[in-house]
C-alpha cells in the first residue's frame, strides 16, 4: 500500500539518476522537434581544450537536456557558470593539465533554444526554469521513475522464478538420493 502512495506523489528531477534523466529528456527534445539544430553542429567543438567535435549525432540534445537539468537544480544560473560546469582539463602531453572553460557561444545558443520552447526564461541574474518547463521535466522524471519501478518488479519476479526453480531442483535431487539409499 505504501508503494501505491509513492506513485501518486510528485516525482521531481532530484528523485531520479542524472544520466537516465538526461538521456530520456534528450530523446524527448529530439522527438518534440521544436529545437532548431544549427548547421555547424557536426563540426563545432564543445571547448577550446577539445581536439574534435562530439561523435554522437544527438550530442546537442544531450547537452540541452543537461543544461535544462542544471538550471532546474540551480536557478539563476548564467552562461558563465555553465561554461565552468562543462569545462575540463586540457591535455597538454607531458606538461601539466590546465582547466579550460567550455564554449560559451554553444551554451548561449542552447539557452536561446530552450527559451524559444519556453523551458527556461531570463531572470535578472541568469536563467530560471519556467512553470511549463518544470512540468515537462518533472513529467519525464516521473516516467523514468515508473520505468525503474517496473524494471525492479520484473527483476524481482525473475529472481523468484529462478529461486523456485532452484528449490525444486534441490528437492528432486534430495528425493533421488533418498531413493538410492533406500534401494541399497
Amino acid at each position: 500500500m505504501s508503494e501505491e502512495k509513492s506513485t501518486k506523489t510528485g516525482v521531481t528531477v532530484k528523485d531520479v539518476p542524472a544520466q537516465g534523466f538526461i538521456e530520456k529528456y534528450a530523446q524527448h527534445l529530439k522527438r518534440q522537434g521544436k529545437m532548431e539544430i544549427p548547421k555547424w553542429v557536426d563540426i563545432v567543438k564543445t571547448g577550446t581544450h577539445k581536439e574534435l567535435a562530439p561523435y554522437s549525432p544527438d550530442w546537442y540534445y544531450v547537452r540541452a537536456a543537461s543544461v535544462a537539468r542544471r538550471i532546474y537544480l540551480r536557478p539563476h544560473t548564467g552562461v558563465g557558470a555553465l561554461t565552468k560546469w562543462y569545462g575540463s582539463n586540457e591535455r597538454r602531453g607531458t606538461l601539466t593539465e590546465h582547466f579550460h572553460k567550455a564554449n560559451g557561444g554553444l551554451i548561449r545558443h542552447i539557452l536561446l533554444q530552450l527559451e524559444e520552447i519556453k523551458v527556461v526564461a531570463k531572470d535578472g541574474k541568469g536563467r530560471i526554469i519556467t512553470r511549463i518547463g518544470q512540468q515537462d521535466l518533472d513529467r519525464i522524471a516521473g516516467q523514468l521513475k515508473e520505468e525503474e519501478a517496473q524494471a525492479e518488479e520484473d527483476e524481482d519476479d525473475s529472481d523468484d522464478d529462478e529461486d523456485s526453480d532452484e528449490d525444486s531442483d534441490e528437492e528432486e535431487e534430495e528425493e533421488e538420493s533418498s531413493e538410492e539409499e533406500d534401494s541399497d
